[in-house]
């Protein structure tokens, strides 16, 4: 069946895959469960490490989440006796330590799958890293420099003095969109990393990525419809050409993983 028919086949695709690696010699199902159990404590202990840095540097981390408003003239209020607490000790500090862990965990998510993978699969590691770090922090300092400053200078300053209301923004309301957004941001920008993976284990194909790619636009105008409140049309292009490229360089990256391009190249070999 042609590999870019969508629907049900991508599913029977997907348990094909699983199939196909579970095959291959390596660990029983008890080394893998406790091979999972190791790779949950090391990246527990990076968590706990990563805490304990980012509650040191919480007042700091505070100060860049402040800076948009600064910018803008607003200040914070709190309207609880334990919001300050909340967000010193806990908000900040655990997102912070979830950032700085990343990499490490990253590393011990490839280790565990590492056994399931073919040989050839596994030098992909150092290229896997550096994209899923780099895309990330590409999309949260992309949310942080530009999103969120337009998105805060829209709701609170345009809107405001247009509708003649005054804005009261609680500590803890602020917090939640700040970190929504800019974690959202880095999250979508793993949109390669992702299509890796799927292309890596037949999944999905080039061939799926392009045809279905007027979908992709579709969804990605939506998307910046969302994140991007300003309706002017320079904006919504600056905010969706970036994706556009995204998802274009995970068509590239699912033709040079996918397993068929592989067993093509062998067989001319």
């Amino acid at each position: 069946m042609d590999s870019s028919t969508p629907g049900p086949d991508i599913i029977d695709r997907a348990r094909a895959a699983v199939s196909e690696r579970a095959e291959l010699p390596g660990m029983s199902l008890f080394e893998h469960l406790d091979e999972l159990r190791r790779r949950l404590i090391h990246s527990a202990v990076a968590l706990v490490v990563g805490y304990l840095v980012a509650v040191v540097f919480a007042p700091q981390l505070y100060s860049l989440m402040q800076a948009p408003l600064n910018r803008i003239g607003i200040q914070l209020n709190f309207t609880h006796p334990a919001d300050l607490v909340n967000l010193r000790y806990i908000q900040i500090p655990l997102v912070g330590a979830a950032i700085l862990a990343s990499p490490y965990i990253l590393f011990q998510l490839w280790l565990f799958i590492a056994p399931g993978l073919y040989q050839r699969e596994k030098r992909f590691v150092i290229p896997f890293m550096a994209s899923a770090v780099g895309l990330f922090l590409s999309g949260a300092l992309l949310g942080y420099y530009f999103v969120f400053p337009g998105m805060l200078k829209f709701l609170i300053i345009d809107l405001s003095h247009n509708l003649g209301v005054h804005p009261i923004i609680s500590v803890e309301e602020y917090t939640s969109f700040f970190f929504s957004l800019i974690l959202g941001m880095g999250a979508t920008f793993e949109l390669p990393v992702v299509i890796f993976f799927l292309a890596m284990f037949g999944v999905v194909s080039p061939r799926f990525l392009w045809k279905n790619f007027r979908y992709a636009i579709l969804i990605i105008f939506i998307i910046v419809e969302i994140i991007t409140p300003s309706p002017d049309i320079p904006t919504q292009f600056a905010f969706a050409i970036p994706m556009l490229l995204l998802y274009i360089i995970s068509i590239a990256v699912a033709w040079w993983v996918h397993p068929e391009r592989h067993k093509i190249k062998e067989k001319s070999a």
